[in-house]
């Protein structure tokens, strides 16, 4: 085996070749034009971040020169250190931890519970109950906006973390519910029938064999949650009032207001540092992402 392995590997530009060579002239032009496209799309998408990198080692002076000076005269590195020292970085960076994580793991406990019931239990009006479920993922933000902040004010829970978590624990989204309902009908039923036949109970069945089945649902799940709290402003803005909770997306909206100066190269500097954690996680899940995204769609 040792030695057919570099003949195999010598082999197989060859039958790239090969391959390519026996498509036509229209599948080539549609594969070059789609390869084009892509790469003028991450082009685009390229431009504003470049734009933040280049910025966040400008001097005031620099940023706004016109024509742009994508790169700066004299790189201002130290301006990252005095990024996070101009306000209580780190302060803001530790609530966001504190509150995406323990929003996310709300999300996917809950969700993937109802979805459990929604996808494996048979009850009288289930299929209404999930059709007025999925109903609420019509109604824009704005409309609950006033309830939700009268109720959270009734309970005193204004200044805290609780708004911006307690939602989560409550099924995190009708989103979240029906993409792991969607996943789990996916699973065959036979292993829920196996089950019982050794004696699980529903609760055995859903942590011992459903749950386990479903990692790259739950990780796209968490994936999207981590995202949505993380980058949340309004939330965050709306119910807290006191500066040493503030969130990271909160706490950068400072760098525009504090001393009436608007410092947009520490800004984009503390928010080179504030993208990192989404884009490490993005990428070292990215695998479980997609995989989880397709087999959702796999059974309705």
């Amino acid at each position: 085996m040792a030695k057919l392995e570099p003949m195999v590997a010598a082999h197989v530009p060859t039958v790239r070749t090969a391959f390519w060579n026996r498509k036509s002239f229209r599948q080539r032009f549609q594969v070059w034009g789609a390869t084009i496209l892509l790469l003028v799309g991450a082009f685009v998408m390229m431009v504003p971040l470049a734009w933040m990198l280049s910025t966040s080692l400008k001097t005031d002076g620099e940023v706004f020169l016109v024509p742009i000076r994508w790169i700066p005269s004299t790189l201002q590195w130290q301006n990252y250190p005095q990024a996070i020292v101009f306000i209580p970085y780190w302060r803001f960076f530790i609530n966001s931890v504190t509150v995406t994580l323990t929003a996310v793991v709300g999300a996917v406990v809950t969700a993937s519970t109802v979805a459990y019931a929604f996808a494996r239990l048979r009850a009288p009006g289930r299929d209404v109950l999930f059709l007025i479920l999925l109903s609420t993922m019509m109604l824009p933000g704005e409309v609950t906006l006033v309830p939700t902040y009268l109720i959270f004010r009734n309970l005193g829970m204004l200044d805290t973390y609780y708004p911006l978590v307690i939602p989560s624990w409550l099924g995190g989204s009708a989103f979240y519910i029906f993409l792991l309902r969607q996943f789990f009908m996916t699973l065959p039923l036979e292993l829920d029938d196996a089950a019982k036949i050794d004696g699980a109970n529903l609760l055995g069945i859903f942590l011992q064999i459903i749950l386990p089945l479903a990692k790259p649902g739950l990780a796209t799940v968490a994936i999207f949650a981590f995202f949505n709290h993380w980058n949340s402003f309004q939330a965050p803005l709306i119910y807290l009032n006191t500066m040493e909770k503030y969130t990271v997306p909160v706490g950068l909206r400072l760098y525009l207001s504090t001393m009436g100066n608007a410092h947009w190269n520490y800004l984009m500097a503390a928010t080179l540092i504030a993208i990192t954690p989404p884009l490490v996680i993005f990428f070292t899940m990215q695998r479980q992402f997609v995989q989880g995204a397709v087999l959702t769609g796999l059974k309705g």
